[in-house]
Order: C-alpha cells, then structure tokens, then sequence
C-alpha cells in the first residue's frame, strides 16, 4: 500500500517531527509514504493522500481524480470555515459559541468582543477588541475577508481539545494561555491530560460523526462553571501538546487507522 502525505512547504518544514514519525509508522506497517509540496501532484498509483493543508479546492480536485483522502475535502472546508463549523454544532444541538458574519464594526453595538477572520487558524487573526476604534483596525487589516464576531466569554484561558480519530477519541487536553485570552499551546500556554466526562465524550463523538471525519482536534472553550462551548475544528489539527501529554504517538495511530480503513473496504 502507497501513499502521499501532502503539505505546504513552509508546513512541511515547521512540522518536520511529525512527517518523519508518520514516515517511519507507515514503513513499520509496510506502508510507503513519499511527502508531496506546494505543487507536486500525487503519483497515479497512490492509494490515499494524507492531506496536511488548508485547502479545500486542492483536495477536493484530488477527490474527484480518485484518491482517499484523510481528511476529505468536506471537512477541510467546514472546519476551516468559523461560521460553517458554528452553523453545524447548531444543526447538531451542541453548545457552541454564539456566532454572527459582520461586515464593518458599525454593525458591533456591545463590547469587548471577539473579532476573527473565518479562515484563520493557529490563534492568528483574532483579537479582543474593547472598542469599536480597535474593532475598525481589525476591518482594515483583513480587509476583504469573511469575518465573524463572537461575545468575550470568560473561560481563565482555558480550553479543551480534543482529539479524534475516526469516532473514538484519542486524547484530550486543557490547554491554558499566557498573557492572553488565547490558550494556543504554540503561543506559549501551557497544557495538561484532560479526562472527558461521558458527555463531553459524546459530544466530541456527534461532531466527529456528522464531519465523517478521519484525524480532527475539536476546540471548547472551558468555562469556570464546568460548561464548555464548542469553539473551532482544526483540520489539519497539529499535535505537539498530544505528544507531550499522552503516552501515544498520534503518527502511529493514523497510519494504523488508514491501514485499517483500506483492509475494512476491501
């Protein structure tokens, strides 16, 4: 069995650990993986595409050539997408931060609140704006983008996320910020093995089934009352707090989940 492993170049570089540790799994299940960048296009015969990317209209064109992908295209688009993530956790009857499109901070009438762009990822493009004059400047630096605004809620910054793999989760950690209200791992906060009570479980599991999704990191926002609020989806979801939290290697058992995808489908 063959495949590719598909990232940005910039990606590639930054998540180096990663790619070698899925290399290095996929060779001990007798599985060949070749990493593919920015432009090079999978070989005829691949049998999968572990897509690492942000672009729903590469891997969709790759899905209407043939090719498995991990994840498909659908939940690249949804989870990359604050507002369509929003609009299926409502769909779905789970407690999800309250979501609205703005088109211009004249149309924001409470503060603070939570500005981002709906394609933004990482903790990036999104800030807490006291005023409506910070809200404008956030207009003005992403111009042109889809943006979304959402109440402050307090939560310590604190958040859960939660691995998943297929429908079964893989592990979960609270993630706590540093000197924002952002809890990001890559931004310095700092993180723990988080224990998921049978309704977070089955919470993280509705969302997982409704994407059909293959290897996602569900985000909740944790707040001080033992609720929690769905936030984002990250497809692709990056697992530097997994690895140092869990006795697991999330490589290992992606590569283990599409071999055994392809030997239940014959």
């Amino acid at each position: 069995m063959k495949g590719c492993l598909y990232y940005s170049s910039a990606e590639a570089e930054r998540n180096k650990g990663f790619i070698d540790d899925l290399k290095n799994s996929a060779h001990r299940l007798d599985m060949e993986l070749t990493l593919i960048v920015d432009e090079e296009q999978p070989a005829e015969d691949a049998d999968f595409i572990i897509f690492r990317d942000r672009n729903p209209e590469l891997s969709a064109n790759w899905e209407a050539a043939g090719f498995r992908l991990f994840n498909r295209s659908e939940v690249n688009r949804i989870a990359n997408d604050k507002f369509k993530t929003y609009e299926l956790a409502a769909l779905l009857g789970i407690p999800a931060v309250p979501t609205k499109k703005v088109g211009s901070a004249d149309e924001l009438s409470v503060f603070p609140n939570v500005l981002k762009t709906c394609d933004g990822h990482g903790g990036n493009e999104v800030s807490l704006c006291q005023s409506k004059e910070e809200a404008e400047d956030f207009f003005n630096t992403f111009a042109g983008r889809n943006i979304i605004t959402q109440p402050f809620v307090e939560s310590n910054s604190t958040d859960i996320r939660v691995f998943m793999l297929g429908n079964e989760v893989l592990g979960a950690v609270k993630r706590i910020g540093r000197d924002s209200f952002k809890s990001n791992y890559t931004l310095g906060g700092s993180v723990e093995r988080y224990i998921l009570s049978a309704s977070q479980e089955k919470e993280a599991q509705t969302m997982a089934k409704a994407l059909k999704s293959d290897y996602i990191g569900i985000d909740f926002l944790l707040l001080p009352d033992g609720r929690w609020l769905l936030n984002e989806v990250e497809d692709p979801v990056g697992a530097r707090s997994l690895y140092v939290t869990h006795d697991v290697s999330p490589a290992a058992e992606l590569m283990k989940y599409v071999k055994r995808t392809f030997m239940d489908h014959g």
